[in-house]
């Protein structure tokens, strides 16, 4: 039973010397927890404003430029949270990732608009940047895996037109629990992202 604000020491024994702990077990240190809430954020904000974009798109709301704006934002706050480590590179994965939103949003306005013929170039826009983007991770990290990163991708690619399509469909329910997959699925890559960090800079998480 929690509560929000409670505090809850998950091994006191990392800072108390009163308390033996074993050789195999690893503490955690804040850092690595706050780069794991970092990018976890990211990347619920991610889904939650393509979700959001999708939304305002189908039912041409008023409010679509400020969703895809505020998408958007979600490529530069990435950019900052990886700049730390990988300085200018950081703009390159903004730059990738912002290509996959705004491809995202003309697929959506393609498939509304029943031109399948550009909806079908556009997707394989689409998945090319998907692997324009792990090659790019890969590259940057070796304990980033190009083929885990393309698999990721292609699975959230895939959420996220099922996601489209349900709306687009008024299949309501399943656009709604087709969400807790992509949530599941976008805190894997979150964890992939956080662990590969870690594994590559051990010396700023002591």
């Amino acid at each position: 039973m929690l509560r929000v604000a409670q505090r809850i020491n998950i091994w006191p024994g990392c800072r108390n010397p009163k308390i033996k702990v074993s050789s195999s077990t690893r503490c955690i240190p804040e850092s690595e927890v706050k780069l794991m809430n970092l990018f976890r954020m990211l990347w619920e904000q991610h889904i939650t404003w393509t979700r959001l974009a999708i939304i305002s798109l189908v039912f041409d709301l008023p409010d679509v430029n400020l969703v895809i704006e505020r998408l958007l934002q979600n490529s530069k706050d990435f950019e900052n949270a990886l700049r730390t480590f990988y300085g200018i590179e950081a703009s390159e994965f903004a730059d990738l990732l912002t290509d996959h939103l705004v491809i995202a949003a003309d697929l959506v306005k393609a498939a509304k608009a029943g031109d399948t013929m550009t909806a079908d170039d556009i997707e394989r826009r689409w998945y090319n940047n998907a692997r324009e983007i792990a090659a790019f991770l890969a590259s940057i990290n070796p304990f980033w895996s190009r083929r885990e990163w393309e698999n990721m991708l292609f699975n959230h690619l895939a959420l996220v037109k099922t996601e489209a399509v349900d709306m687009l469909n008024a299949d309501y329910l399943a656009g709604i629990n087709i969400y807790t997959e992509m949530e599941r699925q976008a805190l894997e890559m979150a964890d992939t992202m956080s662990e590969g960090i870690i594994k590559q800079f051990p010396d700023k998480f002591q």
